[in-house]
């Protein structure tokens, strides 16, 4: 735990950047397969938020492999766009577990969304004007952008980052221009997967994407108090069954 905590430090470093943002982060055991991941390279701001295989000590190693393959793909090797950094951490994964595709080998690997922020500077009529250019690429996990009341799904390649035994292809990266006030959301399905309420059924997306939508005005503090309160009473008596892991963020 506390080596992993150490890795995860680096959430001051998204706050310095937006200060209207949160991380809320609760692994179901005493370590985590979750994991989120920040950089900023050539003035750009990349963000990740990977879901490995499995949970607890299984899941955290696996989460030290994708943290230090994001490391060597970003920061060593200089790779920016979203979709290539995908599929070089698949590639990664694939010959770090030594996955061949054999029947009853080990399907590890995990799943990722990840965005690259990239500012644009306009100057127009004397003023400075800046936008923010976000590039997106998905192993599963798609991306929420809320914009004036309108919730947006950029939707996610239906492939995880390891070895696949469905139609092997390259991730792609997709484009928006954000603007002032849009908050977008990043995370896993621990969430959308937790069994609670008066049913004891799942959370679901349908309720995830309703809950946005009522709280994405308030304050971004605020939100994460929200969040952590809604999956506490929502679970009740049910135990947390996977990790979870969500970041919002306000430009």
């Amino acid at each position: 735990k506390r080596i992993q905590e150490a890795i995860l430090h680096h959430q001051k470093l998204l706050y310095l950047r937006f200060a209207e943002s949160f991380i809320l982060y609760k692994p179901r055991d005493i370590v985590s397969g979750d994991f989120y991941w920040f950089a900023e390279k050539n003035q750009k701001f990349i963000v990740a938020a990977c879901d490995c295989t499995g949970h607890g000590v299984p899941g955290a190693f696996m989460s030290l492999i994708g943290y230090s393959l994001l490391n060597e793909v970003i920061i060593e090797r200089s790779i920016e766009e979203p979709a290539k950094i995908l599929d070089s951490v698949k590639h990664g994964i694939i010959k770090s577990l030594g996955q061949t595709g054999q029947a009853g080998e080990q399907k590890d690997g995990m799943d990722m969304s990840l965005v690259s922020l990239g500012f644009d500077f306009d100057i127009s009529e004397g003023k400075a004007k800046s936008s923010i250019n976000l590039q997106y690429a998905g192993a599963n996990n798609p991306l929420y952008v809320i914009r004036n009341g309108e919730f947006i799904e950029i939707v996610a390649d239906r492939m995880p980052i390891g070895i696949y035994l469905g139609q092997d292809k390259p991730f792609s990266t997709k484009e928006i221009l954000l603007e002032s006030g849009d908050v977008f959301y990043m995370f896993t399905d621990g969430f959308t997967d937790q069994f609670g309420g008066d049913k004891g059924k799942k959370f679901t997306k349908k309720r995830f994407k309703e809950l946005l939508m009522s709280m994405h005005h308030e304050p971004m503090n605020r939100q994460k108090e929200i969040l952590d309160k809604t999956f506490a009473s929502w679970s009740g008596d049910q135990q947390q069954v996977d990790d979870v892991l969500m970041i919002g963020i306000r430009v």
